[in-house]
């Protein structure tokens, strides 16, 4: 029998939670009964006053102002380690950890504030279990022998059911091709096939999509599909597996129980498992956490996620930022554009309209307004506020990174006749530079029937506090002058502002094409 780890001298407040011991221990925090986080002890705390101090995810502090009961359990045996009722910040009410909706929220392994399994009915997740069959059907008739990946092949297999802390669900598929490019290609005919179904989907990179499926109550919920391949002995799969694997280790498939429902499971599930998790995956862990070796990591992002760099990074920020933003003034850069124009253009066009704030304005002015953007989630909120106002705003998504996506997006654009004007700020700052080049390239096709393009980026950071300095990288302006000449365009007018104080500098362009 396992001896039980000591945990001793255990406290709770504002900061976190503090605890001395000598082995390793994984613990579930539970507010007024409901678990809400889970951790390693040693790995995730830091060492303090002798023992480890681990602090409160970002996500959840928000909600640390109030009364509740903690429980501190140890997770495998479900042994009581501590209990108190603990008064945060100054608050006197009992803390709830809901949604606007008033639906529990928990910390999943991704360090995210969501509905995991454990806080929803099976009348509530029997839709997600019915499109992962439908799914897997519709793969099916494309030609896919598709499975349960993942933390749902993990959950079935382990126990016959989707893993509490878990908040997706994942799919997965070898592909008959051996080449990235062909995976890539199967990939995105799939992602079509499923959306002719009437799925909503959208891509996390050439080798992967998510589809969207709305739950019992209204909660919309992913369903991942994760492609992968055999080669040269190995088997990639996206997530984040490289492995040495046989072909008859995946075919022919067998099968999995998944709340009472049949699915089918790669032959040998214990290996596949083992290539996800380590050979310590039958044991439970709520806090686990991939460790990816860096060749692996290095090669699928240079075979497949070329098309998503750096989106992590905006969602992060975004899902800060849920509602409208407080000041929906313009900018000055919009101001400016309306200056140079005389007054408020007919159609005009945002790209990378961030939260919408000045597409939001413009629609306000009676422009007809098309956002486009990377990360269209952080202007749900101005579009919402727009329907609601029955403004002339329409939210599109536009990748840069994406040849195809920037193509019919720009197409898109130019077939509405007549002039338009393209704004672009801290857009041109913020790709890389096929990045760039496909945004020239967009222009060009969108401004067909006459107009301009008004640019702001960022040429030197300075000093002073900027809320998207971390994402951007300042330009030289003979640098992008250069590359829009050489895509045909003529600079009409070029400035460059330099602040009073913290010395950050940035460009403005007015730029057209001459047909």
């Amino acid at each position: 029998m396992r001896t039980p780890v000591n945990v001793s001298a255990v406290r709770v407040d504002d900061e976190g939670v503090f605890a001395v011991t000598d082995e390793e221990i994984v613990i579930d925090v539970l507010f007024d009964g409901r678990r809400i986080w889970s951790f390693w002890l040693t790995r995730d705390g830091y060492q303090h006053g002798g023992g480890y101090l681990v602090k409160w995810p970002t996500g959840l502090r928000k909600y640390l102002d109030g009364v509740t009961n903690v429980t501190l359990v140890e997770h495998v045996e479900q042994r009581l380690l501590h209990e108190e009722e603990v008064r945060f910040g100054t608050g006197e009410e009992r803390i709830a950890v809901v949604n606007e909706r008033g639906l529990p929220l928990g910390i999943d392994k991704s360090m995210r504030l969501v509905q995991t399994f454990d806080t929803r009915s099976a009348e509530h997740v029997a839709p997600l279990l019915d499109s992962i069959e439908e799914v897997l059907g519709g793969l099916a008739k494309a030609g896919i022998e598709a499975f349960p990946a993942y933390g749902t092949l993990l959950g079935a297999v382990r126990q016959g059911k989707l893993i509490g802390h878990d908040s997706d669900a994942d799919l997965g598929y070898v592909s008959a091709h051996t080449h990235p490019v062909d995976v890539i290609r199967a990939s995105f005919a799939l992602q079509r096939a499923l959306a002719d179904m009437g799925y909503s989907t959208s891509r996390y990179s050439g080798a992967a999509f998510k589809v969207d499926v709305r739950e019992g109550d209204g909660s919309v919920r992913g369903l991942d599909v994760f492609g992968g391949f055999l080669s040269g002995g190995y088997l990639y799969l996206m997530g984040e597996i490289r492995t040495p694997f046989e072909r008859e280790w995946i075919f022919p498939l067998g099968t999995c129980m998944l709340e009472g429902r049949t699915l089918p499971a790669p032959a040998d599930t214990d290996r596949f498992l083992t290539a996800a998790y380590g050979p310590s995956w039958r044991v439970p862990d709520p806090a686990f956490h991939s460790q990816t070796p860096e060749s692996t990591h290095r090669r699928l992002n240079g075979w497949f996620r070329g098309i998503r760099v750096g989106r992590a990074e905006w969602d992060r920020a975004y899902s800060r930022h849920r509602h409208a933003p407080p000041d929906l003034d313009p900018s000055p850069f919009a101001q400016w554009v309306r200056d140079k124009e005389g007054g408020t253009p007919a159609n005009l066009v945002d790209i990378g309209c961030g939260r919408g704030v000045d597409a939001l304005w413009w629609a306000e002015q009676g422009t007809r307004v098309v956002g486009l953007d990377y990360a269209p989630k952080g202007s749900d909120a101005v579009a919402e506020l727009a329907a609601e106002k029955g403004l002339d705003l329409e939210i599109r998504r536009f990748n840069l990174l994406e040849l195809r996506s920037m193509l019919s997006g720009s197409a898109r654009v130019a077939q509405v006749p007549g002039r338009k004007v393209l704004t672009g700020r801290h857009i041109a700052d913020a790709t890389d530079r096929v990045g760039r080049a496909h945004l020239w390239r967009a222009c060009d096709m969108m401004l067909r029937d006459g107009g301009r393009l008004y640019l702001e980026f960022l040429v030197r950071r300075g000093h002073g506090r900027y809320a998207r300095a971390h994402h951007l990288r300042p330009l030289p302006v003979n640098l992008v002058v250069r590359e829009l000449e050489a895509r045909g365009a003529v600079i009409v007018t070029r400035k460059v502002i330099q602040e009073e104080s913290g010395g950050r500098r940035t460009a403005r362009l007015v730029v057209e094409w001459h047909r």
